[in-house]
């Protein structure tokens, strides 16, 4: 422009503006053709929970997987109907087999054996659908879990809802508002469609699509909110709207191009952790960002030269409101203070991290869903009818040595914590027990009896012997041991490439080192207060477990999240003070000219994630929760407090860097020369 060499992303936009039509078509014929493929392929989803080298994993190596689903029918109520129940199944479609009833007391159980594995979810809706007059049926197992909780949507729905009134309000016009969710909606529908296809190729859990949605919807909404703020502030400066629209691209496009790789940085970071489902979930929600981006630097500019008339009249007519004056003075009361700003913040953070350091990992299985779900019912009633831990048995696999499996039983039998201890079966060089603790499989106190079991009572009974504690119950204490244990690894990956990025975008050494320390306070608050609503049981919610995954994903999450803030205030900080060289000033006007968008993109993404608390997974819930509340204090308190704060205490050495660092580092700008 005027003589001068055109960025990648001014030349971007160039073409968008030039061809609207065809990346428009382009996008939508993705979104359909990935769309159509998708419903006809289907999806395979596997959770897959191995973990290599643990003693639950050598139990379920040995004793081998099913090769078909099973579910457990229960029944409490009068019995001479359960038999007319078991016919009617019998008969449905993919039922292999009905096992006999067992009971205690009022309640009864039996177990359809389904002829494969991932049995259609329709197919077993219908089994699940089976009843009779005075039975209450309820249904135990995976499969009825994945096909109750398949519906969705209704979250999803109040979150993109209450994101359109605040751009409503944050813009004055239906259409300037609809873009942003216009480009999240394409995004996040041709990422659905292309995770449905991929799960044939590698492992993806079946949480992947909400999770993805989850943080595609808000991602999406926010990359598309910051570069079209950015349109609309050109257009205030009186550039015309080809010029807006490079401009926009070339300076706020670059900066949510930098913060999508922070995204994907932490994201990727999870691969660290070696665990299957995590790497699976991982690749989906950065696959996500991926193409969020590219909706971002693509559709975004094409539909505002579709619109560009009509959004331009829009924005002029508001164009004599003040815009970032309050944002300035508020910056500037806390550069006047920034010593109470600082502690009283970072106190009130200190104080809400707390409760993280008590955090119980494990899964917490249907004795925690909903309790009108049929899930929940089905495990009350087998807890009512035959004890509360035989929701979750253990499996003790006793090989060689001499001791005899019948002293094993009688020992099992009479440790604390067992309520009942099945006769030992014999296998091909080896024995194994069932056993059923006194308490719930989510309880702590089942934990501790997994570890004593381990570590006390079976080496005790060593003769040469070699025994492993396996089942669903040990499996899930595994997997939160193998976190907990690879938790530093990967907050050192993800902290310390996510600062490496920073220290070359914007030459400081301070710069990324305050970014890490302030997104690991909120990120520590938002599982203290997560441990307190889900662990503790605040406001009402049943207390137990928090899912074993959902911490290091929050983590991930939150932490490229936040560094996007990060990016979008910093930079243009960084602007202003490569413009002037005035530190005091640059804090002032970067939080002028990003203050009041960075608010709304948070209360977006708060809207967004916290819709979820509505569905009834726990999973969901606690993602929700979790990153809500992260996005709400890293916008409220680190953002409009501990930021401007820390900024003014640094001065001008927070953009130092030392010259023999700075002639390595490759040059990254955010702001076209």
């Amino acid at each position: 422009m005027n003589g001068q060499t055109l960025s990648r992303f001014e030349r971007l936009a160039g073409w968008a503006r030039r061809h609207r039509l065809l990346a428009v078509v382009l996008w939508v014929v993705a979104l359909g053709g990935i769309t159509v493929a998708a419903q006809a392929i289907g999806s395979t989803y596997h959770n897959d929970n191995s973990l290599p080298g643990t003693q639950s994993q050598e139990v379920a190596d040995l004793l081998g997987a099913k090769q078909t689903d099973t579910l457990q029918v229960v029944a409490e109520g009068d019995m001479t109907r359960l038999a007319g129940v078991l016919d009617k199944i019998r008969g449905l479609p993919h039922v292999a087999s009905v096992g006999q009833p067992t009971q205690g007391g009022d309640v009864a159980y039996a177990t359809v054996t389904l002829d494969a594995k991932g049995v259609p979810g329709d197919d077993v809706r219908r089994i699940i659908g089976t009843s009779a007059d005075g039975l209450t049926v309820a249904y135990s197992g995976d499969v009825v879990a994945a096909a109750a909780n398949a519906a969705g949507g209704a979250a999803e729905g109040v979150g993109v809802l209450v994101a359109l009134v605040i751009l409503v309000l944050m813009f004055g016009s239906i259409i300037a508002a609809g873009l942003p969710i216009i480009t999240a909606v394409f995004a996040v529908g041709s990422t659905v469609g292309v995770i449905m296809l991929a799960s044939h190729l590698m492992d993806l859990p079946n949480y992947a699509p909400p999770v993805m949605i989850l943080v595609g919807l808000g991602v999406g909404v926010d990359y598309a909110l910051l570069i079209f703020n950015r349109y609309r502030a050109e257009l205030v400066r009186g550039r015309d709207r080809d010029m807006a629209a490079s401009k926009a691209l070339d300076t706020a496009g670059r900066s949510v191009l930098f913060a999508g790789c922070t995204v994907i940085i932490a994201l990727l970071g999870l691969l660290a952790l070696g665990l299957g489902s995590l790497q699976g979930i991982a690749l989906a929600v950065t696959l996500t960002v991926l193409l969020t981006l590219a909706a971002s630097l693509t559709l975004l500019p094409a539909l505002l030269s579709i619109f560009g008339k009509r959004i331009e009249r829009s924005v002029l007519k508001r164009a004599d409101k003040p815009h970032g004056e309050k944002w300035r003075s508020w910056a500037a009361l806390v550069q006047r203070r920034p010593w109470p700003a600082l502690v009283l913040a970072v106190v009130a953070l200190g104080a809400l991290s707390l409760p993280a350091l008590g955090m119980r990992l494990g899964f917490a299985g249907p004795g925690m869903d909903p309790k009108e779900s049929t899930t929940r019912q089905a495990s009350d009633m087998l807890a009512k009818g035959f004890g509360p831990g035989f929701n979750g048995p253990l499996v003790v696999v006793a090989r060689g040595g001499q001791q005899p499996a019948s002293t094993t039983h009688d020992v099992l039998a009479k440790t604390p914590g067992v309520a009942k201890v099945l006769p030992p079966q014999p296998g091909p060089g080896y024995s194994t027990l069932i056993l059923f603790p006194t308490s719930a499989p989510q309880d702590k106190a089942t934990d501790d009896l997994v570890k004593r079991l381990r570590s006390d009572v079976l080496p005790a009974l060593s003769t040469g012997s070699t025994y492993l504690v396996g089942g669903a119950t040990a499996a899930a204490a595994d997997f939160a041991g193998a976190v907990s244990s690879r938790l530093p690894l990967f907050v050192l990956v993800v902290v310390g490439l996510s600062a490496l990025l920073l220290m070359v975008v914007f030459r400081s050494i301070l710069v990324p080192l305050k970014a890490a320390v302030l997104n690991l306070l909120s990120i520590g608050a938002s599982l203290g207060v997560m441990t307190l609503v889900f662990g503790d049981g605040l406001f009402g919610a049943t207390a137990g477990p928090i899912e074993a995954f959902v911490p290091v994903m929050i983590f991930a999450i939150v932490f490229g999240l936040s560094m996007d803030y990060e990016v979008f205030l910093v930079s243009r900080m960084h602007e202003e003070w490569r413009r002037t060289r005035d530190a005091q000033h640059a804090v002032r006007e970067g939080m002028a000219s990003t203050g009041g968008v960075i608010t709304a993109a948070a209360a977006i993404m708060i809207a967004v994630f916290g819709a979820f608390l509505l569905d009834p997974s726990r999973m969901l819930q606690q993602f929700g929760l979790g990153l809500a509340v992260a996005v709400l204090l890293d916008a409220l308190v680190i953002r409009c407090l501990i930021v401007p704060a820390v900024m003014r205490l640094f001065g001008p050495a927070a953009w130092w860097l030392p010259r023999r660092l700075e002639r390595r580092l490759p040059q990254v700008a955010l702001e076209h020369a």
